[in-house]
């Protein structure tokens, strides 16, 4: 089974991914607002989140993380990720945004536009999810 692994200390905040899931969403416009991925800006440093139950989301690790640039509440990442909850809506419409991992079989536009590898496809087990 596949996952996007997201090591938002890659990540420069360049939303190349928000850009290209708006194209592949929809076909005629660039419009951010209809992508599946959004890139966070916390005091600077930027955070991936993917809507879906398609993210390496690390729910087994509840609370907050210490990273170089200080303390992430980690469950912003679980609660955008959770397969149950819908975390982004269509603008227009109000259709919940999921991501769908472009396709059958995966071929997630995000993780090829990503130069900094931020965005990662990764193979887990059964026993690794959630």
């Amino acid at each position: 089974m596949q996952r996007i692994r997201i090591d938002p200390k890659k990540c420069i905040g360049c939303r190349q991914c928000e850009i290209a899931c708006s194209l592949n969403h929809k076909m005629d416009t660039v419009n951010p607002r209809r992508a599946r991925i959004r890139i966070y800006n916390e005091n600077g440093h930027f955070l991936p989140v993917i809507a879906g139950p398609f993210a390496d989301a690390a729910c087994n690790t509840k609370g907050m993380i210490e990273t170089e640039f200080g303390l992430i509440d980690i469950c912003v990442i679980c609660r955008a990720s959770c397969p149950h909850k819908t975390f982004f809506f269509e603008p227009d419409t109000g259709i919940p945004l999921k991501c769908d991992f472009c396709g059958t079989p995966p071929n997630p536009t995000c993780v090829k536009v990503c130069n900094t590898g931020a965005l990662e496809l990764i193979e887990v087990s059964e026993n690794e999810l959630f």
